[in-house]
């Protein structure tokens, strides 16, 4: 299916980068992340669009990786010599699964959404970042996340500096996007981490997203989790990843955790990192 087939330019309107309702949706996404990390550009995709991506993410849904397993917030081991209440040391039941960006064809709809010749530039014009490249990680520069019923996914920040995702199915219930803004802009704010995750902070903002809407997060700097969810049907979200430094990818515990293999490239750039911070 054709890139025009798929996106809603009326919502979206990467087909007129030079118009006027183009730079205002710019202007109006760089304002709400400025405020919080956190901006959504509403109903991006046509009904095509949205069955499309449903039957890719139904067809590669059995290729995803699975876990069930604790987690804490940084995707890192428990550390004995921390003290008991920790943040690092508060481990979350996590159930649901990730389809690796190799399972995408460059024909099918995700990839045609990605390679959009305007797509990178107006994500790069939201986030006004000068060192803006796709996540250089074969496993994760573009995924799918399904999740069914079950506690979702738990309070983590990401590896990357930004997220971009693509809400394409809902569960039945629940599935909430939940997020404390920049609560680690300026260092590791383990005080704050620990009242989010014992549900005793102010900071934390609700989220609904509907299927089409395009979502922009710091990520990395805003704790944030996917709320439970219940209901037969599969939640389904595309996950679209950009960092600052042109060779990133995974460290090989994160790698592992999330898509059950490992490749050499993971071990060979594990020290290249943009920053200290412990995940």
């Amino acid at each position: 299916m054709e890139q025009t087939a798929l996106i809603n330019y009326e919502a979206l309107p990467l087909n007129a980068p030079t118009d006027a309702n183009y730079a205002a949706l710019v202007d109006r996404v760089r304002a709400d992340l400025a405020r919080d990390g956190c901006a959504v550009v509403k109903n991006t995709l046509t009904d095509a669009g949205r069955a499309a991506l449903i039957a890719e993410a139904e067809a590669t849904a059995p290729l995803a990786h699975k876990s069930y397993k604790r987690t804490n917030a940084y995707f890192t081991k428990d550390d004995p010599s921390l003290p008991k209440h920790h943040p690092a040391r508060q481990f979350f039941d996590r159930s649901n699964a990730f389809v690796p960006a190799d399972n995408f064809a460059k024909s099918g709809p995700l990839r045609q959404i990605q390679d959009h010749p305007n797509f990178d530039a107006f994500i790069q014009a939201c986030l006004q970042q000068d060192r803006f490249y796709r996540y250089a990680d074969p496993l994760a520069d573009v995924i799918i996340n399904t999740a069914g019923a079950g506690s979702g996914f738990p309070w983590h920040f990401d590896t990357n500096n930004f997220t971009v995702t693509l809400a394409i199915q809902n569960a039945e219930h629940g599935g909430a996007f939940e997020y404390a803004p920049n609560i680690r802009a300026d260092g590791e704010n383990f005080e704050e981490v620990a009242r989010v995750l014992n549900g005793t902070s102010d900071k934390v903002t609700q989220l609904h997203l509907e299927p089409g809407d395009l979502q922009l997060f710091k990520g990395r700097y805003s704790l944030h989790r996917v709320a439970p969810l219940s209901g037969q049907r599969q939640r389904y979200v595309a996950i679209f990843s950009y960092v600052e430094e042109p060779d990133m990818v995974a460290t090989p515990e994160r790698c592992k955790q999330l898509y059950g293999r490992v490749l050499p490239i993971h071990y060979e750039r594990a020290g290249q990192r943009a920053d200290d911070f412990i995940d």
